[in-house]
Formats: structure tokens, sequence, C-alpha cells
């Protein structure tokens, strides 16, 4: 008779099992997604992922229910897409080789970033993070619209913006009024350019951002303007405009544009945008606190 085999002696056949081959496969494997997500999670490629795998959903739903139709495009969109991807996410894919190519295997950086996957950071203290960012924008925009010198700062969200980062120069800076107005002073080394804030730190500056090929914009509004709605109509970002020619503050969000914003104004949408509730009760206390007193 066959001789049952208990759960744990299941276990320890299939630990005796394992080759040294076996484990390094798995980790290179592992390596190797891992920087992909990396590359993926830093630039605006994240989106067309996940328009791939919505594709690759819906291809097994209709393999389900047998849909042939539906079946049919779409395994025909997946056999020829593949060289579609290769030219579409190109850029990415060299600057994965080049990467690649620099890489040094660092253990302890390693560790560092497995022990920062676990670590959800303080909800009060991002908050405040916020809070100082929202007051240094504002501060900012307010010296900037009053002696007419033009700005254009993008505030990164959900959306990863690595590649425009990759455009410009790191900063990597706790926000200050000072520290913007002196990125955007006339003739000083990054004031051409859009400044990106991550995670609450001016992250980058003198960055290039695509324009928009929105025809209907009005021909009043220069190049700031149209860099600004060009970014909104790519990511989800929010992107603050001062204007050089009539100080006029501006803020671009979701391919449309608010126009001759008042600096309370200004401060009441980054609030709204950037400060997210834990409750309605909450964040109305929060609001409240945080929003300046209107005069």
């Amino acid at each position: 008779m066959f001789k049952a085999l208990t759960s744990f002696e299941v276990f320890l056949q299939i630990i005796k099992s394992i080759r040294f081959q076996d484990i390094l496969d798995i980790l290179i494997v592992a390596y190797i997604v891992y920087k992909l997500i990396e590359l993926l999670k830093e630039t605006r490629a994240g989106l067309l992922m996940k328009g791939i795998l919505g594709i690759v959903v819906i291809y097994i739903f209709a393999k389900v229910m047998q849909l042939r139709a539906v079946s049919t495009i779409i395994q025909t969109l997946l056999t020829y897409g593949v060289f579609a991807l290769l030219i579409v996410f190109q850029p990415e894919l060299r600057k994965m080789l080049e990467q690649l190519g620099r890489t040094h295997f660092n253990l302890s950086q390693l560790r560092k970033t497995i022990a920062g996957l676990g670590n959800n950071v303080n909800s009060m203290e991002a908050r405040s993070a916020v809070t100082r960012l929202i007051n240094a924008l504002c501060d900012a925009c307010a010296i900037l619209s009053k002696d007419h010198i033009g700005a254009l700062i993008v505030i990164e969200r959900k959306t990863r913006l690595g590649d425009i980062i990759s455009t410009g120069t790191l900063v990597d800076a706790s926000p200050s009024a000072e520290l913007i107005k002196n990125i955007f002073f006339p003739n000083s080394p990054l004031h051409d350019g859009a400044m990106v804030v991550r995670d609450g730190r001016v992250h980058a500056a003198g960055c290039f951002l695509p324009l928009s090929n929105n025809y209907d914009i009005s021909r009043t509004l220069g190049t700031r303007h149209r860099a600004a709605l060009g970014m909104s109509e790519v990511s989800d970002a929010l992107i603050v405009i001062v204007s050089e020619e009539t100080g006029a503050i501006s803020v671009a969000k979701n391919s449309k544009l608010n126009l001759r914003l008042t600096v309370n104004s200004l401060n009441s949408i980054l609030c709204d945008e950037l400060l997210e509730p834990e409750g309605e009760s909450k964040q109305n206390d929060v609001k409240s606190i945080f929003r300046r007193n209107k005069t």
C-alpha cells in the first residue's frame, strides 16, 4: 500500500529537490522584473502598461465567454503589437539597457529598498510636508507675480515623471519661497525651464515639458501656458504658472487651465488637490487650519 505523506514531508521533498541553479534562476528573473518595475514607475510608460494589462484581461474574459470575434481581434493586436511596443518603448528600452550596463550590484542599497517597501510614511508627517510645500508655493507665487517673474512649477502626483526630470537638473531640496524665487530669478541657470516637485520636495529644475497640440488655446497665452497644458494632458500632475508679462497666476489640471487666480484661490486649489482627506470631518478641520485667512 502507498504510504500517505504528510504536508511537512511533501514540503521537505520539495526543498530537497531544489537545485542551486533553480535559486540562481529565480534571483536573476526577480532582479530583471525589479529593474523593469523600477524603470516603468519612474516614467509615463507605466500608464501604457496598465492599458496593455487591461487588453489582456479583456482577452481572457472573451476567451472564457467564447466571444470569438473579440478574441480574434485582440489576439491579432497582441501578435503584431509586440513590434509596435518596441517602437513606442524605444527610449525606455534604451535607457534600461544603458542603466544595466552601469549597474553595480549593491547589497546595502537592496536592503534599504526592501526595508522601504514595508515602511509607511506617517500620515501626519506627510500632511505636514505637503502643508509646508503649499505655503512655500503660495508665498513664492505671490512674490513672483508682484515682480512679474515667470515661473512654471510641476507637482508630481501618481503619474511618475522620471523622463521629464531627466531633462533638467536635480535639486532635491526642501521647498521654500526663497529657493523657488532664486530658481526662477531672471538670467539664473535654471529659470527658463520647469521646476518639478516630488514627494513634497523640490526635486529638479530646468526641465523641459511637452507642448500642447490643442489649437483652441488663446493666442494671448505664451509658451509656459502651452507647456503646462501639454503636461496636464499626458499626466495627472498639477502645474502652477506665473506669467512673466502680466504676473497672473494660473493652474493647469486634467487638460484645463484655471486662469488669473489670486494667491488665496491658488492656496484653496492646492489644498483641495494635495491634502487627501482622512474623512469628511477631518478634511474640513485640516483645511480650515491650513488655508490662509482671506483679506
